[in-house]
């Protein structure tokens, strides 16, 4: 099949799924991702929507009525009559009856928003499981390919299943956030005219989340797209982050509760300060949830230069999420052009955390822009307190190669002017860095500024410049 002009980026993706289709065997697909990230749209456009059989999990709906969601699709597709199955495994009985009677080189089956039909004791994944094993794996015309929003339930109970279902996904795909790339090629697409400063300025908002950017209006400013998105009456994204959680999470309080903790510690808390910060108990519960929200993109762990493990930091970096919690889930006023009526004090404190955040998302990227992509190196932050101040690096790559960049960001809107008071901040905090972590490795004082910096009697202190077009690589 030809990749589909209307997908944005997925390139891997849509090699995965050529090769998929392709394939002289039978493939099982397995897409996850978070809710709104186009995992749908993707399937539907590379297969042009030319499946055999095709349906949907419907949220928070009884087995009862799935079942009779599955008898409509089925019957839609074979043309012929049926029942209303009594449970899953007379359903995959009536879709492997209707598929064997199909004379094609290839049949493509699609089951969208598989965890949402797994409704309690409703037996679904052991009949998924009776289904492929018994028939499905050796039909090897078949491909079926499922998705689900629930990327904790995609992963721990299909790709992490302890009993029949064990490895028998033949193609897990991750779909991630869009980059700052694939977010400048979207906005193109549809014809934004925007500047990179916009749309870094937009991914802070928003972050890489396709259905959030199909929401913007190209004939309105980015302020006025903020302020109808989130702040004019009914506005679409108002009550996205409540569903979010409650379509992601089964018990959705604890993951808002932790979620909105980290929210108010910007820099990050250890496992010790977040138990501390619910009043809960330290178990394998808090583990679970941590670890579910960080495989759905909504927060990192790292470690501190020079800290034990144990010490790691959990930091919420969600985009989206960081926004909304800063600046609307608690507004209570009736400005309905809030954002665009925002102090610049605010906006600057905000922009400058944000465009750190941005910066964490696109390392990759950092890297490739100081040519060290082939270089092994960890990234991490590092802190010392220093009686009532405290010396900070949000962002330190430690190289191999004997070399530590410094990252210092900067959010501004021109190339940024390092003066001789902070010349001198800077050249004192590396000397604390180094006393503090007695490293003999090059420090590298290495600026992310989205228009660099302005030459001037101190610019030679900077070892390298990132700048934002950099990030889009």
């Amino acid at each position: 099949m030809d990749y589909s002009e209307k997908i944005v980026g997925r390139q891997e993706e849509q090699k995965t799924l050529q090769k998929c289709f392709e394939s002289p065997k039978a493939e099982f697909v397995a897409i996850y991702g978070r809710r709104r990230i186009g995992k749908t749209f993707l399937v539907k456009q590379f297969f042009k929507e030319e499946f055999d059989f095709y349906t949907t999990g419907v949220y928070q709906v009884s087995k009862a009525e799935q079942l009779r969601n599955w008898k409509k699709q089925l019957q839609k597709f074979s043309g012929q009559s049926t029942n209303i199955p009594k449970n899953w495994f007379e359903a995959f009985d009536q879709l492997e009856n209707y598929l064997r009677t199909l004379k094609k080189k290839r049949i493509v089956v699609f089951i969208d928003e598989l965890p949402w039909l797994d409704t309690p004791k409703s037996n679904f994944l052991r009949a998924l499981e009776m289904f492929w094993n018994s028939w499905g794996a050796d039909c090897q015309r078949l491909k079926l390919v499922v998705c689900g929003s629930a990327t904790t339930w995609m992963v721990n109970k299909l790709l992490g299943d302890k009993g029949g279902l064990h490895n028998r996904v033949t193609r897990p795909i991750y779909l991630a956030p869009f980059s700052l790339l694939e977010t400048r090629k979207y906005l193109a697409k549809e014809n934004f005219d925007w500047s990179d400063s916009e749309i870094v300025e937009t991914y802070m908002c928003l972050g890489g989340t396709p259905y959030y950017l199909s929401l913007l209006d190209s004939s309105l400013s980015l302020r006025q797209n903020i302020d109808k998105l989130f702040f004019k009456r009914n506005a679409v994204l108002r009550t996205e982050y409540d569903f979010l959680f409650r379509s992601l999470f089964n018990e959705s309080t604890i993951y808002r509760k932790v979620v909105e903790l980290l929210s108010a510690k910007l820099v990050g808390l250890t496992r010790n300060a977040i138990i501390s910060g619910l009043g809960a108990a330290d178990n394998g519960k808090l583990s679970e949830v941590l670890e579910n929200l960080e495989k759905c993109d909504f927060i990192r762990h790292y470690q501190s230069f020079g800290k034990k493990r144990n010490e790691a930091l959990f930091q919420l970096t969600d985009m989206f999420t960081l926004f909304f919690l800063r600046f609307v889930k608690d507004y209570k006023g009736m400005n309905e052009n809030a954002w665009s009526n925002l102090s610049d004090s605010k906006r600057n404190a905000w922009q400058g955390y944000a465009f750190e955040q941005v910066c964490i998302h696109h390392v990759a990227q950092v890297k490739a822009a100081l040519g060290i992509s082939g270089i092994e190196s960890d990234v991490c932050s590092w802190s010392k307190k220093n009686g009532k101040k405290g010396s900070q690096i949000d962002l330190i790559i430690d190289r191999s190669d004997k070399v530590i960049d410094l990252c210092e960001i900067k959010y501004c809107d021109r190339p940024f002017e390092i003066k001789k008071d902070y010349a001198e901040w800077l050249k004192e905090r590396r000397d604390i860095f180094r006393d503090d972590v007695k490293t003999n490795k090059t420090l590298h004082l290495t600026m992310i500024a989205p228009f660099g910096v302005a030459n001037g009697k101190y610019a030679s202190l900077i070892q390298s410049i990132v700048k934002a077009e950099d990030l889009f690589r």
